[in-house]
């Protein structure tokens, strides 16, 4: 699926410099076209200030031209409008980057970018379900459906996405011919990154169970999970599903299916799991990403490490 054109008013010369751009983004860094479409957006908003700001079609000599104030302008206006934080900051990560590019390539020169901080973020702590409700969220699964394969394959669906931390996205993405048949399986992730994922027998029974059931015919490299019409299955089915067993099971607002993500790497924490094995079964870039979860389970590691750490040890032993 390609990126959507993103169109803003510029001169002929920046025009390329951002085709440029947006090429070297697919091609070296594997962007998906979700991406380019969010970056292109923030670009156009940028553009699009500018020729407000300077009275006219921005080109290269603009760019180069630009101030910290200038930047501090653009966020003003945005926040003005309304934009949220985490949005701010993620177009001023979009427009940091595009001078890089602009610098690496000999275009622009123009520092004036780095001296403007952008609003932090809010932090945002992953919200994951107990082990008990991610459990009872998958035994009920299959209650919803009065077609047994239906219900077959949101079983399977939920128990992929709690058994192996898959994204949504990731576990949409996958053929018949992706279904897993050993103890590993190779997903590709975000920036078309490929991971070795273990494979629960519970995960694969669930699959190879719905795979058994299913009345449409397919070829190995079709969708694996199916719509009731036999088509790929729509993401905002599979949220629908999750928001009729929040009703049903009295969970919380932020049970959704990437709640069961998180709730996989939060209990693999929770039952010892290191932080760099869990960075990868997920596929994360940064081990920061994944050190979110340590917030979910403060209170786990205090006890692993009172009970593991030799001066945390000859401590108690003192006050007993």
């Amino acid at each position: 699926m390609a990126a959507t054109p993103i169109h803003f008013a510029v001169s002929a010369d920046l025009r390329e410099a951002v085709e440029s751009w947006r090429q070297w983004l697919a091609g070296e860094k594997r962007a998906s076209p979700h991406t380019l479409d969010g970056y292109g957006r923030d670009l156009a908003s940028f553009m699009g200030f500018l020729a407000d700001h300077h009275g006219g079609e921005a080109d290269l000599a603009v760019m180069a031209a630009l101030t910290p104030s200038d930047f501090r302008a653009f966020l003003a206006r945005r926040s003005h409008d309304g934009l949220a934080r985490s949005s701010m900051a993620r177009t001023m990560s979009t427009l940091r980057g595009f001078f890089r590019f602009l610098d690496r390539n000999g275009l622009v020169h123009n520092p004036a970018i780095t001296a403007v901080k952008a609003p932090r973020p809010p932090r945002s702590v992953p919200k994951p379900l107990g082990a008990d409700e991610a459990l009872e969220t998958l035994a009920t699964a299959g209650e919803l459906h009065d077609e047994p394969w239906l219900a077959a394959r949101d079983v399977a669906l939920f128990t992929l996405l709690y058994g192996c931390g898959l994204r949504l996205g990731e576990a949409l993405s996958m053929t018949r011919r992706d279904a897993p048949k050993g103890e590993t399986m190779v997903i590709t992730g975000k920036g078309r990154k490929q991971r070795l994922v273990p494979i629960l027998p519970v995960v694969r029974e669930a699959i190879a169970d719905y795979m058994q059931q299913i009345p449409h015919p397919a070829e190995a490299s079709g969708p694996l999970f199916l719509g009731a019409r036999g088509g790929k299955l729509n993401p905002g089915v599979v949220q629908r599903q999750m928001r009729r067993l929040r009703l049903l099971l009295g969970l919380p607002e932020t049970a959704t299916p990437h709640a069961l993500r998180h709730s996989f790497a939060t209990h693999l924490l929770a039952g010892g799991g290191d932080l760099r094995t869990i960075q990868e079964l997920l596929g994360h870039a940064s081990l920061s990403t994944t050190q979110r979860y340590t917030e979910v389970d403060a209170a786990k590691l205090t006890s692993v490490y009172r009970d593991a750490h030799p001066r945390a040890k000859a401590k108690n032993s003192a006050t007993t």
